[in-house]
């Protein structure tokens, strides 16, 4: 009931988002009407394009995604993404377009948008806590089973905002060996007699069925008084971390991971976003930055203008990754990874790896579909055997396309690997990647790449 409320506040807030940007619109130009400085602008034009980019801003960030796990702190974070993202496109919009307003309005306008943005967040805040707290929907709830599972699952409902009143536990008492916060109200028999009359809405059993066959004439029973009946499996024992499970065709499936881009909305999404920018990135910057790089590698060195090497790519396929060369022709280039003060480097070569120019060809790779703009970083082949073998978890990182760039890079994790650890920490980053992918991700981890490229990075050689 509570989340049905919420997605309704949530349609009513997009709605009044829409409007106040609009009705910003109007009220900014009779504004400067009235105040004699009259301002010619294309209504149409103009609000085609900031409605579009604030539609583009909310999907991308997801600020109206709720749930019963309610954050206060994810909706500020997500609403603030989505505003400065809104702001960007906007601006794109109207310099592709030259469409010259003056400053004035443009400022004013934002700065309005945004009180509308803020004051909507506030209703809504307000408006979801009061339901939260409202006794007309609060549901009070009982666990059956004193454990570690069921002490995790009470400081969960603690935890996070929602319409739950914990009563207490149903436990043999024999079995309870400590004092707890909430009480144990009686044995397993006592549930449902107590639900009835308490007005107990839902019970949580933590305690699995294949040792208390009892539990399924309990749940039956609950369910005969319309009281709901959940069941809280632990799998700690089969695995010793988070699982996430999904349905075919109503049968559960469980994961060890949560993969966005396994769903082929994302992915296509995705490889929109990598086409749209490699395009762009190949026709008005590597057409002719290639050439001018191409002759000064020739001026220096004999040899190839790229470097082409085999790496490994999504599932472990081989593809050819291309970089522009910027060591002296060498046997060991497919054996050895490059050092802070490797010999190798012509003087061009180490300015090109410093600035990341020598990976700009990648965009082509993108382009042919082996890379992405944002992933894991290929490894030389080599490497990928030797690496497996240290890190258990290290194949993972290629049930994705890799990247020109990824999470772990702008982290400080580039570069040669010294250290076992180093390399843990590369994996690790590359699989929260993988886990947490969003497109404003991307777009988070691309705006750091060209931060750190301009103050320079400590690990880039």
């Amino acid at each position: 009931m509570l989340d049905r409320y919420l997605k309704i506040c949530s349609i009513q807030i997009v709605v009044l988002d829409f409007i106040g940007l609009n009705a910003v619109f109007y009220l900014v130009r009779a504004l400067m009407r009235d105040t004699g400085q009259p301002i010619h602008v294309d209504v149409d034009t103009f609000l085609l394009g900031a409605n579009v980019s604030w539609m583009i801003a909310l999907y991308t960030t997801g600020i109206y995604f709720v749930s019963q796990q309610l954050s206060y702190e994810r909706m500020a974070r997500k609403s603030v993404q989505g505003i400065l993202l809104y702001i960007l496109l906007l601006l794109t919009y109207l310099f592709m377009y030259k469409l010259l307003y003056s400053r004035l309005f443009v400022t004013l306008y934002f700065l309005l948008f945004i009180v509308v943005v803020v004051i909507g967040r506030l209703l809504f805040y307000f408006i979801t806590n009061y339901i939260i707290h409202s006794k007309a929907i609060q549901k009070k709830v009982v666990i059956l089973g004193y454990n570690d599972v069921s002490k995790r699952l009470v400081d969960s409902f603690l935890d996070v905002k929602s319409n739950l009143q914990f009563e207490g536990f149903f436990e043999e008492y024999s079995k309870v060996h400590e004092l707890s916060y909430y009480p144990v109200i009686g044995n397993l028999e006592d549930c449902v007699p107590y639900a009835k009359s308490n007005n107990i809405r839902e019970i949580y059993s933590t305690l699995s069925p294949e040792q208390f066959p009892y539990l399924y004439t309990l749940a039956h029973e609950a369910e005969q008084h319309f009281i709901r009946f959940r069941f809280v499996p632990d799998f700690r024992m089969f695995v010793n971390r988070q699982i996430y499970i999904d349905y075919f065709n109503n049968i559960p499936i469980i994961s060890l991971r949560s993969e966005p881009l396994d769903d082929i909305a994302n992915r296509i999404r995705k490889r929109i976003f990598d086409i749209i920018v490699s395009s762009l990135v190949t026709i008005f910057l590597l057409s002719w930055l290639i050439p001018l790089l191409a002759l000064l590698i020739r001026l220096e060195s004999k040899g190839p203008v790229f470097f082409i090497q085999h790496r490994t790519g999504r599932n472990n396929q081989t593809f050819r990754c291309l970089k522009m060369r910027s060591m002296k022709v060498n046997k060991s280039a497919n054996e050895k990874q490059a050092s802070r003060n490797d010999d190798r480097f012509t003087r061009i070569g180490r300015i090109l790896r410093k600035t990341n120019l020598d990976e700009m060809p990648q965009f082509l790779n993108v382009l042919l579909g082996d890379m992405s703009i944002v992933g894991p970083r290929p490894h030389m082949l080599r490497h990928t055997e030797e690496y497996s073998r240290i890190i258990q978890q290290y194949m993972v990182r290629h049930f994705m396309k890799p990247g020109i760039t990824g999470w772990a890079q702008v982290n400080g994790f580039r570069g040669e690997i010294t250290e076992d650890h180093q390399l843990r920490k590369r994996i690790e980053h590359d699989i929260w990647y993988m886990e947490n992918w969003s497109v404003y991700l991307d777009l988070r981890i691309m705006f750091m790449t060209v931060m750190n490229t301009v103050k320079g990075d400590k690990n880039a050689f």
